[in-house]
């Protein structure tokens, strides 16, 4: 994995020197080496995390064909790279590297624009093409990596992290309405396409771009399509359990040191029984992380969402596998002290301690391992969240993993936020989103829902958890693959029925049966549990702390916010406002990354 960043002007020759100021800011994306290029039309940046053919793939990376070159910056894993070389050896490509850089170049070297319809992977880059004076984007197809731009005069600007392109001058600070809604209505989740700041916006996912002396132009070139389906739950069972199988296998090839996230629930363990397999067939031990907080033993609350802590049941796993199993235990105070770095590798206030704490975790996994198994994407694909199977969560105004919209916007100051219009605003985006999801007209009522669920979660709660795995990681120099977001999964189980996926009204099922034979009964069949969180007061007392000394020195956060108010909320009654586990620590945390941010990133807003 890699950072990547540049600069395009047909008018002006882009300024080298800028560009290189903006890749500096995404040196933790790419610490093992830095290059650059540029000419009168182009300037671009590369930061390596050297994984695939360390020795070589140096980028900005050139190709000559035809008498005509090419010039990429890439950042990404190409899961089908030795197909697509096999495919482009007799088109006449010329491989001198085994990094899939060398796949992704050649892909548009002969096939042009349609290049990221034959790739399997997550990845951004930008291709220039010398000869035609034009650049091309791409990014993958549900977003695992990030792709940000902006307009500056006559030029374009693009980078992987958004504090890249804020090192422009001319690159506005200003947040308006619509992103400070998003921010205080639906952060860690902001709408796709948007960058937050007035001038930063996002390639969205399954998203190609081309810049030419014509201008810019932006178009899909992949989208999940509704189709009938013939089958019966034992045959969707094979194949899912194939695919699966087959995507764990791709992503488990790495030169460097590979390890899992192994938390103890399904999707984790699914992924580290297959990885095991592969390890052991080759003679070897895979290693694996699970992640607990100081104190949670004694301090655990059991909810709905939460009936049992992991612990037990990750050790069991890595011990049933026979894995070199690392229990990683977060201080209370370092998850506290870890808020403000997250938030400076986010680029805004994401997911409190979610974030804090993962980021502490990926610090400790990279002191022995560069790349990462991580189980995200699953519970959108296979239909893990309630409003799955609660179709009044999801036939709502407003996003479904949002409990009580109003509550966190209630906090600021009513010249601030108009909490009624921004309620309305984003209450028309969902409705918008819901009613543009691809179904059949036979589509039965739960398979409607489920596939509105599912376009729903795949394009928005599941990008957030993305985002929040790639920034925390690659904040870290640790390059985390999800295999369940591989996009054939996807679109296989989209169209299965949704009685085979909940059958016996069980969450997932479908994915339980397809792995009887690698799993346990206990970890098969175990209740959902979400990435934990602390339970320790200690945490709370901490970041109250914190908090109050913001509030003391003055500052944004203190000119916003309605204090009788959110002395109202912090006394009141602990509730969960966002997701499964943001409830009221979570909350005067993210209080702190929002002041923090604000004043760090000289944030102007539009009110």
């Amino acid at each position: 994995m890699c950072s990547i960043c540049g600069m395009i002007d047909f008018k002006n020759r882009p300024s080298l020197e800028t560009v290189e100021k903006m890749g500096l800011t995404q040196k933790s994306r790419g610490p093992d080496a830095s290059e650059s290029f540029s000419d009168n039309i182009v300037a671009l940046q590369h930061n390596r995390l050297s994984v695939m053919d360390p020795k070589n793939g140096r980028q900005p990376m050139s190709v000559t064909f035809g008498g005509r070159e090419y010039i990429i910056v890439y950042n990404g894993e190409i899961y089908n790279s030795p197909e697509l070389r096999r495919e482009m050896k007799p088109l006449g490509a010329d491989f001198k590297t085994e990094c899939d850089t060398e796949t992704v170049i050649w892909s548009y070297v002969l096939f042009g624009n349609r290049c990221a319809e034959k790739l399997n992977g997550i990845f951004s880059f930008a291709v220039y093409d010398v000869d035609s004076r034009k650049v091309f984007f791409a990014r993958d197809r549900l977003g695992v990596k990030p792709f940000f731009y902006a307009r500056v005069g006559s030029a374009v600007l693009f980078a992987s992290e958004i504090k890249a392109l804020l090192q422009h001058s001319d690159v506005s600070r200003k947040v308006d309405k619509a992103g400070l809604w998003q921010l205080v209505f639906l952060s860690p989740v902001t709408l796709s396409g948007s960058g937050v700041f007035c001038d930063v916006k996002e390639l969205k996912p399954a998203q190609c771009a081309e810049i030419s002396e014509k201008g810019l132009k932006i178009w899909d070139y992949w989208e999940l399509e509704a189709k009938p389906w013939t089958g019966d739950s034992k045959s969707a069972a094979a194949e899912v359990g194939e695919l699966i199988a087959d995507a764990v296998r791709r992503q488990t090839v790495s030169d460097v040191p590979l390890c899992t996230f192994l938390s103890g629930g399904l999707d984790s363990s699914v992924l580290t029984a297959l990885a095991a397999e592969i390890y052991r067939k080759k003679g070897r031990t895979l290693s694996t992380y699970s992640f607990e907080y100081e104190g949670n033993r004694e301090h655990f609350k059991q909810s709905l969402f939460q009936p049992q802590g992991d612990d037990e049941f990750a050790r069991y796993l890595a011990k049933w596998l026979m894995t070199d199993h690392t229990v990683l235990v977060a201080p209370n105070l370092e998850v506290a002290d870890c808020l403000l770095p997250a938030v400076s590798a986010r680029d805004f206030p994401g997911q409190a301690d979610i974030d804090s704490s993962l980021l502490y975790f990926c610090r400790e996994v990279k002191k022995r391992h560069t790349v990462a198994i991580s189980g995200e994407c699953s519970d959108e694909i296979f239909g893990g969240y309630p409003w799955f199977y609660r179709p009044e969560m999801l036939y709502r105004d407003f996003f479904p993993w949002i409990h009580d919209p109003k509550a966190r916007a209630g906090i600021f100051r009513k010249e601030v936020i108009d909490v009624d219009e921004g309620y309305s605003y984003l209450s028309n985006e969902y409705k918008n989103i819901i009613s543009n999801c691809p179904t059949l007209p036979w589509d039965s009522e739960s398979m409607k829902t489920s596939r509105i669920a599912t376009c729903l979660s795949v394009g928005y709660f599941m990008t957030s958890l993305l985002e929040r795995k790639d920034r925390m990681s690659m904040y870290s120099g640790l390059e985390v693959r999800v295999p369940f977001a591989d996009h054939r999964i996807l679109e296989y189980v989209y169209n299965i029925p949704w009685e085979i996926k909940f059958q016996n009204g069980v969450e997932k099922a479908l994915l339980r049966n397809s792995m009887t034979k690698y799993l346990p009964e206990k970890i098969l069949w175990r209740k959902k549990s979400p990435y934990p969180k602390t339970h320790n007061p200690e945490y709370r007392q901490r970041v109250t702390e914190i908090l109050k000394q913001r509030f003391d020195k003055g500052g944004v956060l203190a000119e916003m916010i309605d204090r009788n108010v959110l002395e109202s909320v912090l006394s009141g009654e602990d509730k969960t406002w966002f997701g499964q586990l943001m409830s009221t620590p979570q909350l005067i945390a993210w209080l702190v990354q929002f002041d923090y941010w604000a004043e760090e990133y000289n944030v102007e807003f539009e009110v």
